[in-house]
């Protein structure tokens, strides 16, 4: 069931993103920005754990759920070192991720040759 769950809840948020693209004249750079603030928003008013908590993989794995990272790590950082926290607390939360999308994306375009659309 948890799977169930999980693929519930991000496939509605993809579904959200992808009704943003074709209703909208919003550009795949600002919804990614919307999703990632939106994640973080939530987090900030406690909605978002809830969901999490829920919907498992289904709510961290989409970019709000990067929002969510980012915004968790802040609140905990600020509540173990202060007002500091608000600055270092979303990049010690989010490091082992981004750490990993650089590189695999470094490696992917090492290993693999990119070729033209036409």
């Amino acid at each position: 069931m948890e799977y169930v769950k999980a693929f519930v809840v991000g496939g509605l948020i993809c579904v959200v993103g992808q009704i943003l693209l074709q209703r909208t004249k919003l550009t795949p750079a600002r919804i990614v920005v919307i999703f990632v603030a939106a994640g973080a928003l939530l987090t900030g008013v406690g909605l978002y754990g809830p969901l999490v908590e829920w919907a498992g993989a289904g709510a961290t794995v989409p970019l709000t759920g990067f929002g969510y990272t980012l915004a968790k790590g802040v609140m905990e950082t600020v509540k173990e070192s202060g007002p500091i926290g608000i600055f270092t607390g979303g990049y010690q939360a989010a490091a082992g991720g981004v750490g990993a999308a650089i590189l695999f994306g470094y490696l992917a375009s090492v290993l693999f040759e990119p070729k033209s659309k036409s």
